[in-house]
């Protein structure tokens, strides 16, 4: 699986479960992105109650957008307690029915023919490969999605799947102060089977924590910040593209400078020595 850009934007905070954005504020940002070089968008049926990806569907058609030079991804499968849907408790859906039936409302939401990437969002106890296998062959054959993933799944649950149904790319927690992909088998084993990896939350804890391990990151970048001549949040997306899994940072900021600036974690090289550095520091201590 390709993406056409190294970093996503992440669609969660455009709508109601962020910074409610009105329709052509939607356009307008939509237009910025791609003007920047992301045209990769992450969406999830559930966002929003699952309203944000109409809201995006409203924008993305109002725009003008060639949908060719754009890729769409959402994802399927959590059953949420709100005002949308009549379900009294939280929980996950993967029956045959209910993935197509999931594809056919994000097309229709998103106001395409088309998504070019379609996750399962969450594991389920109850999920049955040869259920999924039939699902996802039925949307594929009738051309409604071009790639098949996972998010949030462990290395057991990729296998499950991978067995009966080639997994493309899994959407995973992974950053700097959250690194455990890479020592649970989870980054191992998207790299030995070409699986692409996705993040959500890149920058952690970073920014909304002051703890001890925050404070000795902050010591290391202070140094980095001066040395690359980029702002912190660069470093911490820059470290996560060092991997050679080829990890792809999910962002989900709504704002024109930021996401203009992160442009450059695409552009510089974390030197092996300053990688290892934040890695200590996040750690509180040396590699073994």
């Amino acid at each position: 699986m390709k993406l056409n850009s190294e970093i996503v934007i992440g669609c969660m905070s455009w709508g109601k479960w962020g910074k409610e954005l009105s329709t052509d504020e939607q356009v307008d940002l939509l237009n910025f992105c791609i003007e920047n070089g992301f045209t990769s968008f992450d969406h999830a049926d559930i966002y929003g109650d699952y309203t944000t990806e109409g809201r995006f569907g409203e924008a993305l058609k109002k725009s003008g957008v060639d949908r060719s030079q754009i890729q769409l991804i959402s994802k399927c499968g959590i059953q949420y307690v709100g005002q949308t849907r009549d379900n009294t408790i939280k929980h996950y859906n993967y029956s045959k029915n209910y993935i197509i039936w999931s594809a056919d409302q994000s097309l229709s939401n998103l106001k395409t023919d088309y998504l070019d990437l379609f996750l399962l969002h969450r594991p389920s106890p109850l999920m049955h490969p040869d259920e999924i296998l039939e699902a996802i062959s039925i949307l594929k054959a009738q051309g409604k999605i071009k790639h098949f993933g996972v998010s949030n799944f462990t290395p057991s649950q990729v296998s499950l799947i991978h067995d009966k149904l080639p997994i493309e790319a899994n959407q995973i927690e992974f950053s700097l102060t959250q690194h455990s992909a890479m020592h649970n088998g989870s980054l191992d084993q998207m790299l030995q089977f070409g699986i692409k990896p996705m993040c959500w939350s890149p920058l952690g804890v970073y920014f909304r924590e002051t703890d001890a391990q925050t404070l000795r990151i902050k010591k290391v970048l202070q140094g980095l910040t001066e040395k690359y001549q980029v702002s912190e949040d660069v470093l911490l997306l820059a470290w996560i593209l060092k991997h050679p899994a080829g990890i792809a940072p999910v962002v989900g900021t709504t704002n024109k400078e930021r996401i203009k600036g992160i442009r450059k974690a695409t552009e510089i090289q974390l030197e092996l020595e300053d990688w290892f550095g934040l890695l200590v520091a996040s750690q509180g201590h040396k590699v073994p």
